[in-house]
């Protein structure tokens, strides 16, 4: 039986559509492998931020809550937010010390200076960043009046320290040699006499508030080296300026809860 003209076009038109549905649907059984491998993608993205971001949030959520507990308790919203939150340190992978800035500063103006590591170190600490100044670049041996040298140092360091909403602590440090003078009958007056002298360098000259700074002295109780050879014993006659981070600067007693003539 022979096929007319018409019958031959709709056979030869609906085959063809036949094999562009065939093909059509196979293009489009493989189209869900892009959007699982988007949805994987987009997963893996959202945990690695929800990670890095997890210890930062934790940290301002036990902030505020301090902060609507001291509301709660009766303290202005003035006097809460008096400190400002830690913004020296961020979390993860994108973590930024201003305080790690600040040290490369310092040494940086050291080395150009010409302070050798003899006598000017600095370090970053769980309690923040310390600058250990050796007594040869600050004092005479056995006394606690600064040299014209002690003054360059302290300025190259004061101008990093200006501004700054951190707790500064100066705290004073010698050997175990013995000392006994009529001005120091001990290490202990020594090293507190060193840590004041440094303090109130830096607020006479530098206008660091003194709310903002402290002196602590520590005789040969804290050395940083067996004071077992003359060295070692260099390394621990010692003044360390610590820049405190935020986080113990916050645990420092008020100045705004004291004021001189007043009872408290």
């Amino acid at each position: 039986m022979r096929l007319k003209d018409s019958e031959k076009f709709h056979i030869s038109a609906y085959r063809r559509r036949r094999r562009q549905t065939s093909g059509s649907s196979r293009n489009n059984s493989d189209r869900w492998l892009l959007t699982y491998a988007d949805l994987i993608t987009l997963l893996l993205a959202f945990f690695i931020i929800m990670f890095s971001m997890s210890h930062l949030d934790a940290k301002r959520f036990g902030k505020v809550s301090q902060a609507l507990a001291g509301i709660l308790n009766g303290r202005s919203v003035e006097a809460v937010f008096e400190r400002k939150f830690d913004d020296e340190e961020g979390s993860g992978p994108l973590k930024i010390s201003r305080l790690r800035i600040m040290m490369r500063a310092i040494e940086h103006k050291a080395f150009e200076k010409g302070i050798d590591d003899n006598k000017f170190e600095s370090e970053m600490t769980e309690r923040g960043l310390v600058i250990h100044i050796m007594e040869q670049a600050l004092f005479a041996p056995s006394e606690a009046k600064l040299s014209e040298r002690a003054r360059e140092v302290l300025d190259l360091v004061a101008s990093e320290l200006e501004d700054i909403p951190n707790h500064i602590r100066v705290e004073g440090h010698t050997d175990n040699a013995p000392i006994s003078t009529g001005r120091y009958p001990s290490n202990w007056e020594l090293s507190s006499a060193r840590a004041t002298e440094v303090v109130r360098y830096l607020i006479n000259q530098h206008d660091i508030p003194e709310k903002n700074i402290s002196a602590l002295g520590y005789g040969m109780f804290r050395p940083i080296r067996p004071n077992n050879t003359i060295e070692n014993r260099a390394k621990n006659r010692r003044v360390d300026i610590l820049v405190m981070n935020m986080e113990l600067s916050f645990k420092e007693p008020s100045a705004s809860l004291f004021v001189p003539g007043k009872t408290p």
